[in-house]
């Protein structure tokens, strides 16, 4: 006699099975490539193309992922393919996983925690990562112990000790930060939610962080919030004296023209009153009237209009 199965049990069981066999967004198989999102949903790629360049592709699309804004919202997830024989066991009701965790080869069907890597995309169980991560090699025990002790007297790098300890990837030796790059795969519905909840604090830490940067090159360019240029203090230019304001400048300028031009004419007065009765007589007449034209251009024939 077969033991009846709750429709409890079953629907969750059917829940479980959808959620890591199946694309979140459009319910097809998952086949690679396959992506995940901040809170651990596993998508195929196509699937999120489709629906950013039309987000009204699937009907709960938005409710979905409508927290996906490009492709640098999701992680192309580096998997590692089941290749054990499939069992021939008739009392087996569990589906057999399409991928495995490298390390310890549990399969990815659901009772197993899975998680991957923000920063290269390796997916493992969860048990397997922790095993690898928290196993220090007795070389750099001291070195670990010497950046706490930085950490907690406050002289050691203030940036370094924010991002905390730095773990190397079992699979492709990518560094991670073993408190921030670590996502959950198909997180609990309550997990989910504290996730998102650190995603959006995340987004707007650095949207602020953007809207202050932009606002240090408005001021360092003198150009206002609308792009209109700011009052600006006069440029001053260095000197021979001293510094000089730019308002100034053109008053400078047009005093120096002024004293160039007279010595120009005192340096011309003082050749003409040098200047032989001879070379007088090409420019000027005997009878003291002024010529039109000068030895260049006299006895030729000049037109004019």
């Amino acid at each position: 006699m077969m033991e009846e199965v709750s429709p409890i049990v079953a629907d969750k069981a059917n829940q479980t099975r959808a959620r890591w066999f199946f694309c979140a967004l459009s319910k097809r198989p998952l086949r690679e490539p396959i992506v995940s999102c901040d809170l651990g949903k596993l998508y195929n790629k196509d699937a999120i193309i489709e629906f950013l360049l039309d987000r009204l592709a699937f009907g709960d699309g938005e409710e979905i992922c409508g927290h996906i804004r490009s492709l640098k919202d999701v992680k192309t997830l580096v998997l590692t393919s089941n290749t054990a024989p499939k069992s021939d066991s008739p009392d087996s009701m569990a589906d057999r996983g399409l991928f495995v965790c490298p390390l310890n080869f549990k399969e990815m069907t659901g009772p197993v925690p899975f998680v991957y890597l923000s920063t290269c995309g390796c997916v493992f169980s969860q048990a397997g990562l922790k095993a690898v991560s928290t196993s220090t090699p007795p070389s750099e025990k001291g070195k670990d112990k010497e950046r706490d002790d930085n950490d907690k007297s406050g002289e050691g790098d203030v940036e370094g000790s924010s991002k905390g300890q730095l773990d190397v990837c079992p699979q492709c030796a990518t560094k991670f930060n073993r408190t921030e790059d670590v996502r959950v795969l198909n997180p609990s519905p309550e997990e989910e939610e504290r996730i998102r909840g650190m995603m959006e604090r995340r987004r707007a830490a650095a949207a602020a962080l953007n809207v202050k940067g932009k606002g240090k090159k408005r001021k360092a360019t003198g150009v206002g919030p609308e792009g209109v240029e700011g009052d600006q203090p006069p440029v001053k230019k260095k000197s021979g004296t001293g510094s000089v304001s730019a308002s100034s400048a053109p008053t400078i300028a047009a005093g120096a023209s002024r004293a160039v031009a007279s010595s120009l004419a005192i340096e011309e007065a003082k050749r003409k009153a040098n200047m032989s009765e001879a070379v007088k007589s090409l420019y000027m007449p005997k009878g003291g009237k002024a010529r039109k034209e000068t030895f260049m251009t006299m006895g030729t024939f000049t037109r004019y209009a």
